[in-house]
């Protein structure tokens, strides 16, 4: 893409509202525009990064065995009275009457709507287990939206869902969701810690948040230091026995404030205990029949006999974790995007447009890292140098290339790794192979 026919509307000041790091820079950035209170048009480069995520979820997801659909926005209040929670979910709940007064909400989540597809069309055992998932625009009306995309009113969300014949099986569903969020969270180049969590009007007795360590995160929490180190999973069998990574993350105290016991994480050696501030991307819960019962979600068994399905739900904020990647990836100069989610590969600077060389060089670099897949971005409108090198560094992609008339003399071109700072020079033609390399 060349920057002349891009549309990026940087701000050069920083709104008086925007108190944290991803707020701040989405908005100078050019990657969010405020409509109202915690709700934001998602402008070009934001969206970008926002279908990046949205793809690796995609793909995680799908490689656990979770197949794909889509639920609506709006949904009948009919289901939420059968579960009781139409009433009990409180003002968080945007409520709604169509033009013939049916009572209808925008969902906030989806576990009633999920559960009536699920009686639906399943009725035997043997179309166990199932794991359902979509992704898609959640409203929740907050008291108080605040940071931008992290605690705003609409956002998108994965969220998958399991039927299982036991317990016992749909704790193993539980422990693929647990893998496979692992593996997510790594791939997004972010380190998420798995937390023993609250769980909250969903309901339920087995829950764990995946929280990001960053200091401007909403509430403490508390873990053993090494959880922050372990490596994901990788290529797992999920139709094996997966309790093993559970238990290895599990058997190492991790919990949010709420559910922090001061005592166990005093039995932790001191220089493995770590208290942070932590910022929640992925939320999992186990709650059998809390749904399945009110709205007589059963299936057949082997006996020919009704047995209420056991559910959970898996919960990643997609537009949230755009905000807390930035929190976990930025330094005073803008954004440093992992080259997983980064909304283009490399950033091409043509210092001096209309110089002949700088002209040909800069296209010869560009045209090569197109064809090799990179999804370069040149710059290639006139204006300050200055301002070439802040613009770059405010968006954030991995590796930008320098190309002026001063570099040229020595047949070299300037190119700085945005994530150490690190600037070498090179020819034009090896500053290709080490991005394409970066990428490979």
């Amino acid at each position: 893409m060349r920057l002349s026919r891009y549309f990026l509307p940087l701000l050069k000041e920083t709104p008086s509202d925007a108190t944290v790091a991803s707020h701040r820079y989405m908005l100078r950035a050019g990657m969010i525009k405020q409509n109202s209170a915690g709700i934001y048009t998602w402008l070009p480069l934001g969206h970008k990064v926002l279908k990046k995520i949205e793809q690796i979820v995609r793909e995680e997801q799908n490689k656990a065995g979770a197949i794909e659909m889509l639920m609506p926005t709006i949904q009948s209040a009919e289901l939420w009275k059968e579960t009781g929670r139409f009433d009990a979910y409180g003002p968080e709940m945007l409520r709604i009457t169509d033009r013939h007064d049916r009572e209808m909400l925008y969902g906030p989540t989806n576990e009633d709507m999920i559960t009536d597809v699920f009686r639906s069309f399943v009725r035997s055992y043997k179309d166990l287990p199932k794991m359902l998932y979509h992704i898609q625009w959640k409203f929740r009306d907050e008291r108080r939206p605040r940071f931008g995309v992290m605690r705003g009113r609409e956002f998108l969300m994965k969220d998958t869902y399991s039927f299982d014949l036991t317990k016992e099986d749909a704790v193993k569903s539980y422990n693929k969701m647990f893998a496979a969020y692992l593996n997510t969270f790594a791939r997004l180049g972010i380190k998420a810690v798995p937390m023993k969590a609250d769980t909250g009007p969903i309901g339920g007795d087995l829950s764990h948040e995946f929280v990001i360590l960053a200091e401007s995160g909403e509430s403490e929490v508390f873990c053993h230091r090494d959880l922050v180190e372990m490596d994901p999973p990788g290529d797992v069998d999920f139709e094996g026995d997966l309790s093993h990574i559970f238990k290895e993350r599990t058997s190492l105290y991790a919990a949010t404030e709420e559910m922090h016991d001061a005592e166990e994480f005093a039995k932790i050696p001191e220089d493995k205990q770590l208290s942070a501030r932590g910022i929640e991307v992925g939320h999992i819960f186990y709650f059998g029949d809390k749904y399945s019962a009110p709205m007589k979600a059963t299936v057949m068994d082997s006996d020919g006999k009704p047995q209420t399905a056991m559910m959970g739900s898996y919960g990643i904020g997609v537009s949230r974790l755009v905000g807390g990647i930035i929190e976990a990836s930025h330094d005073e100069n803008g954004i440093i995007w992992p080259k997983s989610v980064t909304p283009f590969g490399a950033g091409v600077m043509n210092l001096k447009p209309g110089h002949d060389e700088s002209d040909a060089v800069s296209e010869d670099i560009y045209n090569k890292l197109v064809a090799a897949g990179v999804d370069p971005l040149l710059d290639d409108e006139k204006g300050s140098i200055g301002v070439k090198f802040s613009r770059m560094d405010l968006i954030g992609l991995p590796f930008q290339i320098a190309v002026g008339p001063r570099g040229l003399k020595d047949g070299s071109v300037e190119v700085k790794d945005r994530a150490t700072g690190e600037k070498q020079n090179m020819t034009p033609d090896e500053a290709v192979d080490l991005v394409m390399k970066a990428y490979a």
